[in-house]
């Protein structure tokens, strides 16, 4: 009773062309294939790491030193200020444009005490 027959290999194959067509059916199959041979292939490559030392694949390849000196950007060169310019003391406000208002202080009110059970 769970025997696979040919007749029902038949109907699966008849029922695929319908519903994908003849023309992507191969490529659909050819790209099954490639996929089942990279996952081949990544667990053969698992399979092998597992058997090299690991102690050896934790070492860089390739060691980088820090740089001496100063660096550069290509095409950026900070410029001295101008002539007569003066460095603004620490802590200076640059003035508020004429005609501006500074906003009135609102008091901070917790939405989270405020709540009421009106729903």
């Amino acid at each position: 009773m769970g025997m696979l027959k040919p007749w029902h290999i038949i109907v699966l194959v008849v029922v695929l062309v319908l519903l994908f067509g003849a023309k992507r059916l191969p490529d659909a199959a050819r790209s099954l294939g490639r996929s089942l041979r990279i996952i081949k292939a990544e667990t053969k490559g698992l399979v092998d790491d597992d058997n090299n030392n690991v102690a050896e694949k934790a070492e860089p390849q390739h060691s980088r030193t820090p740089l001496q000196g100063e660096v550069q950007q290509p095409g950026y060169q900070q410029q001295p200020p101008p002539a007569g310019y003066q460095q603004p003391p620490a802590g200076y406000q640059q003035p508020a444009p004429q005609g501006y208002q500074q906003p009135q202080a609102q008091p901070f009110v917790d939405p989270v005490q405020h709540r009421t059970n009106d729903r």
